[in-house]
């Protein structure tokens, strides 16, 4: 999984970058549920991510902690490789009906990450957001009683758009690590060599591929936004201002004129001012 967005819902470490770890923000109440949903992911991102074994290695021990987790749902002690984490995860899913797909679909995201680099379409790039991204949005909205259809959709789009920002951040390191998220259909549209992107190299027709990019998350977090207003309390203004953050970093991109090949923007102290006052008008 990727590092460094601003997260989801909240303000996570840098190590699994898709979850928030409960902040000052977040409801009390639900802090235990999403302490507990956090290290069941980032448990599996260390599985799908660190250290020196081999991708069948990191399969094989994605699969045995899914089977954990199935375990887990059906009332049933799991190994104890990772007990650990399923006795803390199994109260929050029986106190809240935590939907058990949602967290099998964040597995089947680190199982992809292990087994794919590259991506032929923007659809294809969308569906793996919709694993990694979007249950993650959708388990909070489920952790703050919030199940209707438009809520649902609006999460989506925000959730969405952070992982692409994110993409669109670090793309000299991940294409230093051999992954391009950039879809080959964009990369023909706009007259763009994979070789190209590979070597860094910077050039008219990059510029305008990783611009179209911005635009287009820019729009998608947008096209959700009105979701902050559907959150109750606390809550509501955390999301604020991830959605702010967000925006921000797409900001700080086009500042660069769009060249993230060779340069990574990043947030400082006046960043989140600005982001502070802009959550206050949303």
């Amino acid at each position: 999984m990727k590092h460094g967005t601003p997260q989801p819902f909240g303000q996570g470490v840098s190590h699994y970058e898709n979850f928030p770890v409960a902040s000052r923000l977040c409801p009390p109440h639900l802090r235990p549920a999403i302490v507990a949903i956090y290290w069941f992911a980032r448990t599996a991102d260390d599985l799908a991510d660190e250290g020196n074994a081999t991708p069948q290695m990191r399969l094989t021990a994605l699969a045995a902690y899914r089977a954990d987790l199935m375990a887990t749902d059906a009332g049933q002690p799991p190994s104890l490789r990772w007990a650990s984490v399923f006795n803390r995860l199994r109260p929050m899913i029986l106190k809240f009906g935590l939907p058990i797909q949602l967290l099998a679909d964040l597995l089947s995201a680190f199982e992809q990450d292990i087994v794919k680099q590259r991506y032929a379409t923007e659809d294809e790039l969308l569906a793996y957001c919709k694993l990694s991204a979007n249950s993650v949005g959708r388990l909070l909205l489920h952790l703050y009683g919030v199940h209707d259809e438009r809520s649902l959709q609006q999460s989506d789009c925000i959730c969405t758009a952070l992982q692409l920002i994110n993409f669109w951040q670090d793309l000299s390191l991940d294409i230093a690590r051999g992954r391009l998220y950039l879809p080959a259909d964009a990369l023909q549209a706009h007259g763009v060599d994979e070789a190209q992107l590979l070597a860094l190299s910077l050039h008219p027709s990059t510029i305008s591929l990783i611009a179209d990019c911005v635009i287009s998350a820019r729009a998608r977090m947008l096209k959700g936004s009105d979701l902050v207003k559907k959150i109750p309390g606390r809550g509501g203004w955390e999301l604020r201002l991830v959605v702010q953050g967000g925006l921000r970093i797409l900001d700080k991109i086009e500042a660069l004129n769009f060249n993230t090949l060779t340069q990574r923007p990043t947030l400082g102290p006046w960043d989140i001012v600005v982001m502070g006052w802009r959550a206050l008008w949303m």
